[in-house]
């Protein structure tokens, strides 16, 4: 008994050939980019700023990761001239995506005066679900297993894939089977954090890294497959400790020091970061016959000195003071008569609407009060 391995890689349509590496990738980022936007409305921003943060990131995430798994696994490369474009074969580095990716991306969230932070927090489960879809794709690709193995669920690699010496072997480890089954667990648990755990941002995100990395050092224990070595370990598992350590310090910082929301304080993501937030950066890299690069920088919304958030008052606009007049203001008269008699406008009668009465203007979706500039 074992897991058989597919007979082909793809299909035709019409004249094209259809890998079903490429289409899964396809269907992880579709998928990614909805889960991202359902998260990012919850939390009170434009489902918008989703899709034109994907515009930059994702041509971003497939070049960082293509140029990442070129460096790092050269065995890999196609021989002809163009095998060092050549996505279709294979060789997309899951972290070296997300480190241009992330960079793309933060860039667009904050021209947009989005809270970085939350918006990390967002798409974390999302990325991992596609790296799930994505790791179909190896499969259909017979690679990224481990060593031999008589377990039940062993994978079956024909001749031709397997790795020198290990060619009287039949059956692997399906690594990239575990690491499918790791990637959806530990996307549930990020959003079941997230809704029952006051997790500052971006601690789900730095979860994403702790979590993803410390998997990929018992990943990378089991994997065969050709890699750059170095004092006898694969360059991989030195990235994987790197990015464990990494994240594990970064998620300490924010949930102790960082002046972040927690993830599910309501309108979070209308907070902006651009006037004095906290900015936290964090980058690792793990590979493997996939690669892993993670780069990420969030802001968080800082604190003023009277423990208000910043760009507010201590009192609105229009709230009383001590005595019971308007803020900032004398006291007037009961029916609302200015000088002399005539009718003037009520003070504070409608907060955050300006003289003209219109409403405030939309950031991200989310009303705002003129003090939350």
């Amino acid at each position: 008994m074992h897991i058989p391995s597919p007979p082909v890689n793809g299909f035709h349509a019409g004249p094209l050939y259809i890998h079903y590496y490429g289409l899964m990738y396809v269907i992880g980022i579709t998928l990614a980019i909805l889960i991202t936007q359902r998260r990012w409305q919850r939390m009170g921003g434009d489902a918008g700023l989703v899709g034109d943060v994907a515009l930059w990131a994702v041509p971003a995430g497939i070049i960082g990761g293509r140029i990442y798994f070129d460096i790092t696994t050269p065995q890999y490369i196609p021989h002809h001239w163009y095998g060092i474009f050549a996505v279709w074969d294979g060789g997309l580095g899951i972290w070296g995506g997300i480190a241009c990716g992330a960079a793309a991306g933060i860039w667009r969230v904050r021209r947009a005066h989005a809270n970085a932070g939350a918006f990390a927090d967002a798409v974390a489960p999302a990325l991992l679900v596609a790296q799930a879809i994505g790791r179909v794709g190896n499969y259909f690709n017979k690679e990224l297993f481990g060593r031999p193995t008589s377990l039940p669920w062993g994978l079956y690699i024909p001749p031709g894939s397997r790795p020198p010496g290990y060619l009287s072997f039949t059956t692997f480890q399906p690594t990239f089977l575990y690491e499918l089954i790791f990637d959806l667990a530990l996307a549930a648990g990020l959003v079941w954090l997230g809704h029952h755990r006051a997790i500052k941002v971006p601690g789900l995100f730095a979860l994403y890294v702790t979590g993803y990395s410390a998997f990929r050092i018992f990943e990378e224990s089991l994997r065969v497959d050709p890699s750059e070595h170095f004092l006898g370990l694969r360059l991989n598992m030195y990235v994987a400790f790197v990015g464990t350590v990494v994240g594990g310090v970064w998620f300490w910082y924010t949930q102790r020091r960082g002046k972040g929301l927690p993830s599910n304080t309501p309108d979070l993501a209308a907070t902006s970061t651009a006037a004095g937030g906290t900015t936290v950066a964090a980058a690792s890299t793990a590979a493997g016959g996939t690669t892993v690069a993670a780069a990420t920088a969030a802001g968080d919304a800082a604190d003023g000195a009277d423990g208000q958030p910043t760009g507010t008052e201590a009192d609105p606009p229009g709230a009383p003071g001590a005595d019971g007049t308007p803020a900032g203001g004398t006291a007037e008269p009961a029916s609302g008569a200015g000088p002399g008699g005539e009718p003037r406008a009520e003070v504070g009668a409608d907060v955050g609407a300006d003289r003209s009465g219109e409403a405030p203007p939309l950031r991200n979706g989310v009303k705002r009060s003129r003090s939350a500039r």
